[in-house]
Formats: C-alpha cells, sequence, structure tokens
C-alpha cells in the first residue's frame, strides 16, 4: 500500500476505535464540563484531562525523536490570530451548550441512531465549509489579517528553547510541565480512581491521538506525495466529508474523511453489539431549533478557531501550540457562559401531549 493509502486506512480504523470509546464512555467535553459544573461530578472532566496527558507525553516525544514534523500542522503556524480563535472557541463552546453535545459526540450518537445528531452534524458541516470557503470567508479572511500576529515563539517548546534548553530536552520539559498538573488532577479524586471505564476512556482517547500523528506524520511521510499532518479533529473534517459525498469523482480521500464515517460506523457496531440502537428523534420545533443554532455556532466557530473540543482541546493541546491554549480557553469560556450566569441556556421544557 502507498502511503496515502496507509493513511486512508488508518482513519477509518482510528475513527472505529473513537466511536465504540465514546459511546460506552460518553467521552465528551460538554458532558464533562456539564457534570462537573452543575453535579459537581468530576468524573468525566478528570477522564478528559487523562486524555490530554497521555496525548501530550506522547506527541512531546514524538517531536523529541523526531519522528514527526509538527511544524507542517496548523496549529503551529508562525502566524495566528490569538482574537479570533479566541473568539471562534467561545462560539464554538456556548454552540456546544446550546446543540447539547460537540460534532464527535454528534457522530458519536448518530451511530446509535440519534437522527438530532444527523441535523446537528449536517448544519456543522454547512457552517464549517461556508465560513472556510464560502458566504462567510469574505468576512472571516480581512478579519484574519487585521488581527493575526507572528509572536516571537508559537508553542510552550518554543519558549523552553529560547530560554537556551535544547529542542529535544524542551519538548520534554514542556511536556512535564502540562502532563504532571493534569495527573494530579485526575488522580485526586477517589471516584475517578475507581472509576475504570472513565480511566480506560482516557487512555484510550490519548492514544487515539498519537495513533493519528503516527499515521499522518511518520506512515504517511512522502516527499512525492505529502499528506496532511494531522490527528483527531472534527469541523473541518466534518466539511470535507460533506463535499467528498457530493463532489467524490472530483476529490481524493484524506485522513479527515476515512475518520468520520469510521466514527459513525463504531458507534453503531458497539451500539448493535450492546443492543443499544434506538431512534431518538426532536421533542419540539423549539428543540430543533436550539439544535440547528447551536450546531451553526460550532461549524462556524470551530472553522475560527481551527478545531473543535477534540481538534483544540486535546490533537491541538498535543502540540503544546500557544494558539491552541487560547482557543481552548474560548471554548471553555463559551461553555460555562451556556451553563452559568445572565447567557445560561435554559432546560427544554417537555412539551403537552
Amino acid at each position: 500500500m502507498d502511503p496515502s493509502s496507509i493513511v486512508i486506512s488508518l482513519g477509518l480504523l482510528i475513527g472505529l476505535a473513537f466511536g465504540a470509546v465514546g459511546l460506552v464512555s460518553g467521552f465528551c467535553l460538554n458532558s464533562s464540563v456539564r457534570d462537573w459544573l452543575q453535579n459537581n461530578d468530576g468524573r468525566r472532566i478528570r477522564g478528559f484531562a487523562l486524555a490530554i496527558a497521555l496525548a501530550v507525553l506522547s506527541t512531546q516525544l514524538f517531536a523529541a525523536t523526531g519522528l514527526v514534523d509538527f511544524s507542517k500542522t496548523i496549529y503551529l503556524q508562525p502566524q495566528f490570530s490569538a482574537p479570533l480563535m479566541f473568539f471562534g472557541g467561545v462560539l464554538f463552546g456556548y454552540g456546544m451548550i446550546l446543540a447539547n453535545g460537540c460534532a464527535s459526540r454528534a457522530l458519536v450518537l448518530l451511530g446509535r441512531g440519534n437522527l438530532r445528531s444527523l441535523v446537528v452534524v449536517m448544519v456543522i458541516a454547512v457552517t464549517a465549509q461556508m465560513t472556510l470557503k464560502g458566504l462567510l470567508a469574505p468576512l472571516r479572511i480581512p478579519l484574519l489579517q487585521w488581527t493575526q500576529a507572528t509572536p516571537a515563539f508559537n508553542s510552550v517548546p518554543a519558549v523552553i528553547t529560547r530560554a537556551g534548553a535544547s529542542e529535544p530536552l524542551a519538548h520534554l520539559l514542556g511536556a512535564l510541565i502540562v502532563v504532571v498538573p493534569l495527573l494530579l488532577f485526575a488522580f485526586s479524586n477517589g471516584r475517578f480512581r475507581r472509576d475504570r471505564t472513565q480511566i480506560a476512556a482516557g487512555l484510550a482517547v490519548g492514544a487515539l491521538v498519537a495513533a493519528g500523528w503516527f499515521a499522518t506524520g511518520y506512515l504517511g511521510a512522502d516527499d512525492f506525495n505529502p499528506v496532511p499532518v494531522t490527528s483527531l479533529t472534527f469541523v473541518a473534517p466534518l466539511a470535507d466529508t460533506l463535499q467528498y459525498a457530493m463532489l467524490s469523482t472530483g476529490l481524493t480521500m484524506s485522513f479527515g474523511t476515512a475518520l468520520v464515517p469510521g466514527v459513525v460506523l463504531g458507534s453503531f457496531l458497539t451500539a448493535l453489539l450492546t443492543r443499544g440502537l434506538r431512534v431518538e428523534g426532536y421533542t419540539s420545533a423549539n428543540h430543533m431549533l436550539r439544535s440547528i443554532g447551536g450546531a451553526a455556532l460550532m461549524g462556524s466557530g470551530g472553522a475560527l478557531a481551527y478545531g473543535c473540543s477534540i481538534g483544540q482541546g486535546l490533537t491541538g493541546l498535543s502540540t503544546l501550540a500557544i494558539g491552541s491554549f487560547v482557543a481552548v480557553a474560548g471554548i471553555l469560556v463559551g461553555a460555562t457562559a451556556g451553563l452559568r450566569g445572565r447567557l445560561r441556556v435554559p432546560a427544554l421544557q417537555p412539551t403537552s401531549a
């Protein structure tokens, strides 16, 4: 198999695994933050922290050994717009609460038979494409040009290198600075330490981020036919998958366009094996409008932030890129605003028969 075919095949397999893990464990930043802030249950957010820790550690080991060239990723570009990435993150975070789930969770639930998720997935794909290349692009591009800057450093390892450390040592030290607090946060809670499902989910998803980097950055490395170096992310891949479904004769598959159907298929097979398949729809017109609005915010916000709660919250953070920290901060601010305060999203009221 040529490198491109290997990357596509592994994208499908990684998607299958993510879909299965996501369905069994409920792995999702939306539910993690919601449980933590509203139910005082921090098990899922600690599982998410464990996933970040493993993703950061493995990614920085790849970088320190030169196994993968992360300078080719969208996260470590020399120029980026911190204001636009933060704003995009806020939009995505609030939309995530409004739609009651992020892009990756929508794919997982779609595989189980949730028809609401089909609407969410389609709206995210369309609005992301509109923001990246369509009607909203003429607004996004000038804003990007006006607000982007070229900072002295674009990642935590770059800061450490500037202080005099060698590049491999900088990657290892940068990983320790982030990983140690995350692990302490995760395992300081007794309920989490006893929750084998969330621990396994965190380890599995962190490993899948590493697998994505290895697939695209090492196995897919080809000077004559290079593939984008990337890993788990869902906003742009959803847009690309929709475009591929409509115009496949003029396009080629990629890691992302294999990852998306892989997640749905992995969730479907898991639901089938566990007898969890069930068709679900909207309970009211208000429910549908809220879902569409949240999906639109996630599509546009994810495009502005260069990623979603997984794309920036795990994959981007694993590179220790400064821009990823900015985007994730925006996502958390938007999610918190949707759960608390004046902009809090009210609970759906049951409809009368």
